[in-house]
């Protein structure tokens, strides 16, 4: 696939000097379900306000299908945007939100009808077409403004946190049909949450960011098992992260002992972090066992037992479908591939 969006050398500096964004370069590809994830303030919803134009920035240049667009105002962009208040207009029904962008281009009214019919049918609100829009449920409202959004054929459709007013049944379910829109009309869609299982859930492709960098792009299967540094691991899922070294190539030290794992290219006895998955360390007799440590707490999740085991050294959260039982001295194991090692870096500015 060819790249549809790039952000070349981005900066985004206010008037006090504080850097918002700093030097990012991304390229998006054509057709690609895109999430920006990370923490409050690190940058995301402010990159895609470069997207679609409603930001300039300090420094940088922004292209779309290889044309510098820096400069276009939002409305001359092929691009359109899904807010978290989606924006609606009040004292229009349901058919008239969604016909609204295309009456102000003045598209016949005979293909107005159709094109609104195809995008009520798609978002599943035929039948609605003369209903206010306040009497909309949210998950209902949602979906009037990707109907609207998409009705004008962009070939760029931003979603800003769009889920978020939503109760977490409805969101799961407007996940999937989010998905299930973006592969039907093979548009790219660039998506803004911090909601770590919304971006595992829904993208081909995640970026990764905080403090105004990139940390890490990627699938969501290679940033959930490799991630790059301390601060993915410990954002995408639960992860035991440990101070550890590299006595040599695939033997790594933390807790006072050596533990195989598959990692390489450390400086003899670097300091490392050393991330371990909860679900990974395996619950083993402490007589057996070179990590130990005492049960502190369980909580059931549903689908496992959360354990806390105060360790020697340092606090472990184990996932379990079997809990043992608070004040019991447990064993731990776990496997050299499950064990990942991770460069001491705050930022990984890509």
């Amino acid at each position: 696939m060819e790249n549809i969006i790039n952000l070349k050398d981005i900066v985004v500096e206010f008037e006090d000097g504080e850097k918002i964004l700093k030097n990012i370069n991304l390229d998006i590809k054509d057709k690609e379900f895109v999430t920006f994830l990370g923490p409050s303030g690190c940058g995301k919803t402010t990159t895609l306000r470069i997207i679609a134009g409603f930001l300039e920035p300090t420094s940088g240049d922004v292209f779309f299908d290889g044309q510098r667009i820096n400069g276009l105002p939002p409305h001359k962009r092929n691009i359109n945007t899904v807010f978290q208040r989606y924006a609606l207009f009040p004292h229009l029904n349901v058919y008239e939100n969604i016909a609204f962008g295309l009456r102000v281009k003045k598209v016949p009214e005979k293909e107005i009808v159709s094109r609104v019919g195809e995008m009520l049918e798609m978002v599943n609100l035929m039948g609605f077409e003369k209903r206010s829009v306040n009497r909309l449920s949210g998950g209902q409202q949602q979906r009037v403004a990707i109907a609207r959004a998409l009705v004008n054929h962009p070939k760029v459709l931003l979603l800003d946190e769009p889920l978020g007013a939503l109760d977490l049944k409805l969101r799961k379910e407007m996940q999937i049909e989010l998905r299930k829109i973006q592969q039907e009309l093979e548009l790219t869609f660039v998506y803004v949450t911090h909601d770590q299982e919304e971006a595992l859930t829904m993208s081909d492709s995640i970026v990764v960011m905080n403090n105004g960098y990139i940390q890490q792009i990627g699938s969501p299967t290679d940033i959930y098992n490799e991630p790059v540094n301390a601060f993915v691991a410990d954002f995408i899922g639960e992860s035991n992260i440990i101070n550890g070294s590299m006595p040599k190539d695939c033997v790594v030290e933390f807790t006072g002992k050596r533990f195989e794992c598959v990692d390489k290219g450390f400086s003899p006895n670097e300091a490392v972090d050393v991330v371990i998955r909860p679900e990974d360390v395996r619950i083993i007799p402490a007589e057996k066992a070179q990590l130990t440590g005492r049960v502190e707490s369980v909580v059931f999740k549903g689908v496992h037992y959360e354990m806390c085991v105060d360790g020697v050294d340092n606090k472990w959260i184990i996932h379990s479908t079997k809990a043992c039982p608070v004040g019991s001295m447990v064993g731990m194991t776990v496997d050299p591939d499950d064990i990942h090692i991770m460069k001491k870096s705050e930022d990984n500015a890509l």
